[in-house]
């Protein structure tokens, strides 16, 4: 590849990769290929070929992960939060394909907040769930789910065996709730949160705290929800 025009060699690279993420010759979601096959092809060093791929990065075409490769950027998740807000019932709705992997399941002593948030004494005995949210096989949040223990004692080996909270809840009789509120803020990621999401730190989060009411307006949960903001949108739904 030869200067041309005045049009610097990583401009040039961009440009003819962006053209064919355009074309469809790499489809979402797909690794691109390799830094050294990309610096082969194109007769460019590394660093002429990092600056390219840091401005497509930097379009939203692709995302780089460190120590996988680069990987064509997929359709943001429109993600609507309601009066009935449901994981696996958001993404199926755009035809996806929800998943899940459990990282903590906890009883220990409420902090102050969500004490606070749940209705209960400072240092009540909570049921924490820690999840990981995934959408076509990739993680897109992290939730953090809190329980009262006395009322959902054996919410650890029920979450266990369903894999859901909706499901877990239902399992206590409780078939349907609503949020009684959501708040919605933006973060910069802990390292371990990075690593989970699979995004670098220095890329926000978006983060939703939502307390969800049984039908007497009782607590059942409290939730922080942790948003890759790239691969998420927030749609607040107007109330029923």
């Amino acid at each position: 590849m030869e200067r041309r025009g005045g049009t610097t060699l990583w401009r040039q690279i961009q440009t003819a990769l962006a053209e064919e993420i355009a074309a469809g010759a790499f489809a979402p979601g797909e690794r691109l290929p390799t830094e050294p096959e990309l610096a082969q092809r194109f007769g460019v060093n590394r660093h002429t070929l990092r600056r390219a791929m840091a401005e497509l990065a930097e379009q939203g075409l692709v995302r780089i992960e460190q120590g996988r490769g680069s990987f064509v950027q997929e359709h943001v998740l429109d993600y609507p939060i309601g009066r009935r807000t449901r994981f696996s019932t958001n993404v199926l709705a755009q035809h996806r394909r929800p998943g899940g992997q459990l990282l903590k399941a906890i009883e220990l002593p409420a902090p102050k907040e969500v004490a606070r948030e749940l209705d209960l004494p400072q240092g009540a005995s909570c049921i924490l769930i820690e999840a990981l949210g995934q959408v076509d096989g990739r993680p897109v949040s992290i939730g953090r789910h809190w329980f009262p223990r006395q009322r959902f004692p054996d919410m650890i080996s029920v979450y266990g065996r369903v894999g859901s909270v909706s499901l877990a809840l239902a399992d206590y009789g409780i078939a349907d709730y609503e949020r009684r509120v959501t708040r919605i803020t933006a973060r910069l990621p802990e390292e371990p949160e990075a690593t989970l999401l699979r995004q670098p730190r220095t890329r926000p989060v978006l983060v939703t705290e939502a307390v969800n009411v049984d039908r007497e307006d009782r607590p059942v949960e409290y939730g922080e929800t942790l948003f890759a903001a790239d691969r998420t949108q927030l749609v607040v739904e107007r109330p029923d």
